[in-house]
């Protein structure tokens, strides 16, 4: 029997309405996994492939045919705003059936979450933070609402791979188990998994089921890409420099200026040839817009004038990587838009803002007929259908090959190929800026990003084995807030069990508990029980406490009735604040309850929310090397970009700063460029500042992590001396534990103040801290 046969009627009937003509590829083999076999499965395909139908037509078949005695799914997205779009689209799917689907997170009312309560069914979706919150505040109806769960279904797994949130995830999911007595099986959504078969193993850790990842063949699809790049301010990259060095003849390939190249991709299976080698690459100019004249408000940004002129009359999409980018590009945006005497055009859309803006602009947006544009961060990134988007730009590059595929799957939906648009912005380099910073450091990242997806269709693998010690902190204190008390054997069992923990080890845990007990964030009772202390019954009762990601203390802004969202470190009244791409006055600081009070206003000025974090992989920096050595031309670049990455090469070809790691800038001072990943960088780093400055004579080293340093060396230390020494201290280290500076305690994580500091030193050197990558290219120095 075929897949479409085997499903239910009412699903059958579902495709036929939507005049799908066949099933796709991940359908076909999400089907004949789910049906045929009892494992785990991992469903990687391309985005708006039909991931989310593929997992469920099957399991609403069983729902239908056998319905559960509970909730007989849980479906875990990372957003919010990803649970609210899938819930109408599955309750559309549903409804005929007659399958509940429920929907649980802080912006869900109160009755909905009431009548799941009264009779548990269907499918439930939530974020990691809300189940984390149903298992600890309604323990005693946990059995009742998941006594007969059967699936897990956990979309943009990729997304939850890489911090301490996938596995709180990972470790929900084992508890609810064990608490009910149950064993779903595990489906894991992506378009974006580096190493699937890690990710498999990850996916059924602690189940003794094994993960079935469908090989899925997947048609050629074809990609529009344009990179262009601008200073902010004064003439741009010249012309004349695309002229390579003498002797040599230019190589570069005529698109239009305006419309970015097409590129014919290959499919999911067959990989780029590594060696630069197009012939699959077919390169067909578009049609250009037509740019309105004198767009410009005074002293504008040439690159955000760029994004003006190409989203007229069209639906796109503008990211950035910070919340504090977007508000400052949506604001000048609606400035160009006043300029010129047209309606606003621009939405904004990222975490600090309140849910009624938010889902506003996704409703807004869900319209094909509208012509707005919508400015967002990483909020956007994920699956949200918000209808048929024409172009994604990108402000500058994005951390990861991840990043940039998801980004670029927002666009191509309705059957139209994927377009993105990358506008790299950078200040004019001062005439006396040493020569690393007159490199154009984001746009040989964006180049890298894409060249290696198109070359190796590689994607970063998952960060698997840290040491969590925050995570087992959280999960310490949730477990006993949800059981009460337990005996330190007991409660140990439960923590240690989570195969999240498997290194931590029981001495670790030993050393947490005896921490907890001396500070009364766990209390011990006369029987010798464990329940959680005074101090910790204020940590878990804050309602922050389900999220394990890092909160910053936020203040909500309002407009008279208004939410307008939230900031940090408010200014006093009579500042200004930007926030949903306005300004506004602040009438009032409410420093006790957290409140803001503000009123609208003209004008421009920067936003704050938080630092902006973000870790590169040693082989994009890597990529980026050999984008300076090369001289062949990547065809989806732009006039401008094709000028710089032609002044670059130059200007690095001069200085020999891609052949050789260390470059001299005159007199003692040199650079090092060791084209490592964040991880590995910082390594190397603490490796120069405390085992080798002594003996290099260092001093002033002055990270651009994870570029480069520079740094004034002792006069008589050369090149050579210098890979000698560097070389040795790295092989003669053997605990990492020597590259943690005296005193240092590097609290990163949210409850890493809850932790010893013996536990975070070592998690930092042991977890954090990429020493094996650092030593391999040290060695290679040598």
């Amino acid at each position: 029997m075929g897949v479409f046969d085997r499903y239910a009627p009412f699903i059958q009937d579902f495709i036929y309405d939507h005049e799908w003509e066949n099933l796709r590829g991940v359908q076909v083999a999400a089907g004949e996994a789910i049906f045929g076999t009892e494992d785990h499965v991992l469903l990687t395909a391309q985005t708006a492939s039909g991931k989310t139908e593929a997992a469920f037509f099957p399991i609403l078949t069983e729902f239908w045919e056998d319905p559960p005695a509970s909730v007989g799914a849980i479906y875990i997205g990372p957003t919010k705003a990803l649970i609210n779009d899938q819930f109408y689209r599955l309750t559309d799917l549903c409804e005929e059936a007659r399958i509940p689907v429920w929907h649980w997170h802080g912006d869900v009312s109160a009755s909905h979450k009431a009548k799941l309560m009264k009779q548990p069914s269907g499918v439930l979706q939530l974020t990691p933070e809300s189940l984390e919150a149903i298992l600890m505040r309604r323990h005693s109806a946990v059995a009742k609402l998941f006594c007969d769960l059967r699936y897990v279904v956990i979309d943009e797994v990729h997304s939850l791979l890489r911090g301490d949130r996938g596995g709180q995830c990972l470790c929900l999911i084992e508890r609810l188990s064990h608490m009910v007595g149950v064993d779903p099986r595990r489906i894991g959504l992506s378009a974006t998994i580096g190493d699937p078969e890690a990710v498999g193993a990850f996916l059924a850790a602690g189940t003794g089921r094994k993960t079935i990842v469908p090989r899925i063949e997947e048609p050629p699809r074809t990609w529009r890409i344009s990179m262009e790049h601008f200073y902010t301010t004064g003439p741009q990259a010249p012309e004349s420099l695309l002229r390579t060095r003498e002797g040599e003849e230019a190589q570069v390939i005529a698109v239009s200026e305006e419309g970015p190249a097409s590129i014919q991709k290959s499919s999911g299976i067959t990989p780029w040839s590594p060696d630069g080698n197009e012939k699959s690459t077919q390169i067909i100019p578009l049609s250009p817009d037509e740019p309105p004249t004198d767009v410009a408000p005074t002293n504008a940004d040439p690159g955000i004038g760029y994004i003006f002129e190409h989203t007229a009359r069209r639906k796109c999409l503008v990211f950035t990587n910070s919340r504090e980018e977007a508000e400052d590009v949506c604001t000048v945006l609606r400035a160009y838009c006043e300029k010129n005497h047209e309606p606003d055009r621009f939405l904004i859309h990222h975490g600090n803002l309140s849910a009624s803006i938010r889902e506003s602009a996704e409703e807004l947006m869900r319209d094909d007929a509208s012509e707005l544009s919508i400015v967002a961060t990483a909020t956007l990134e994920l699956g949200i259908d918000v209808g048929r988007l024409e172009r994604a730009f990108q402000i500058d590059a994005p951390f990861t090959v991840s990043g940039f595929l998801q980004r670029m799957g927002r666009t191509g939906r309705r059957d139209a190929p994927p377009e993105m648009w990358f506008v790299m912005r950078e200040d004019q380099p001062e005439a006396r800026a040493l020569t690393p910073e007159t490199i154009p450091w984001k746009l040989l990242q964006g180049i890298a990003l894409v060249q290696l997806y198109r070359e190796e269709h590689w994607v970063e693998a998952p960060r698997l084995d840290r040491l969590p010690y925050s995570l087992l902190c959280h999960q310490t204190l949730a477990i006993l807030a949800s059981e009460g008390e337990l005996t330190p054997a007991q409660l140990a069992s439960r923590v240690l069990t989570l195969t999240f923990f498997h290194r931590v080890s029981a001495d670790d845990f030993r050393e947490l508990l005896r921490f907890h007990l001396e500070r009364d964030y766990i209390e011990q009772t006369e029987t010798g029980g464990l329940i959680v202390g005074l101090a910790g019954e204020r940590v878990v009762n804050n309602y922050k406490f389900y999220a394990v990601f890092q909160e910053n203390v936020e203040y909500t802004v309002r407009c008279d009735s208004q939410e307008i969202g939230t900031l940090v470190a408010p200014p006093p009244p009579g500042e200004k604040v930007a926030i949903a791409g306005h300004v506004w006055i602040v009438e009032e600081v409410d420093h006790k309850r957290h409140l803001l009070y503000v009123t609208q206003v003209k004008g421009r000025v920067p936003a704050y929310f938080g630092e902006c974090s973000g870790d590169i992989d040693t082989h994009v920096l890597e990529r980026m090397r050999r984008a300076l050595e090369e001289h062949a031309p990547y065809p989806y670049l732009q006039e401008n970009a094709r000028a710089r990455l032609a002044q670059a090469r130059h200007v690095a070809a001069n200085g020999g700063l891609a052949r050789s790691p260390l470059v001299s800038l005159g007199g003692n001072m040199w650079c090092l460029l060791p084209w490592l990943g964040s991880y590995a960088f910082l390594a190397l780093e603490r490796l120069l500042k405390i085992k080798c400055a002594k003996e290099l004579g260092l001093k002033g080293l002055d990270s651009s992590r994870p570029y480069y340093m520079t740094f004034i060396m002792a006069p008589e230390v050369d090149e050579r001396a210098f890979y000698t020494v560097v070389a040795a201290e790295a092989e003669a280290l053997e605990d990492p534990m020597e590259l943690i500076y005296p005193g240092e305690v590097p609290t990163f994580e949210k409850y890493d103040e809850l932790v010893p500091e013996k536990l975070i030193r070592k998690g930092f050197a042991e977890g954090t801290l990429d020493i094996a990558c650092m030593k391999r290219r040290v060695a290679q120095w040598s």
